[in-house]
């Protein structure tokens, strides 16, 4: 169980992406996705703590997935801005 919360069960969809721009291209995280976001679809996403937008590649969706099993705890997560 990576993320997971064991009370109040939500569930979320999951993208992974690959960020491709700035000092982190290359590197891989999870972040809440947005309705109709598909694999291979460019996007912009919030980093560190001053929520950077950086370019990224969507790699893969996880839907309709528990907080009890989710890859990173939902309450943590930050979410795609855009498509």
């Amino acid at each position: 169980m990576a993320g997971g919360n064991l009370s109040n069960v939500t569930y979320n969809d999951f993208a992974k992406v690959k960020i491709t721009s700035g000092p982190f291209a290359g590197d891989i995280y999870w972040y809440l996705s947005v309705a109709d976001a598909k694999e291979g679809d460019k996007v912009k996403v919030p980093f560190g703590t001053n929520n950077t937008l950086y370019d990224g590649e969507i790699l893969r969706i996880d839907s309709h997935i528990s907080s009890q099993v989710s890859p990173i705890n939902p309450k943590h997560a930050k979410k795609i801005i855009k498509l």
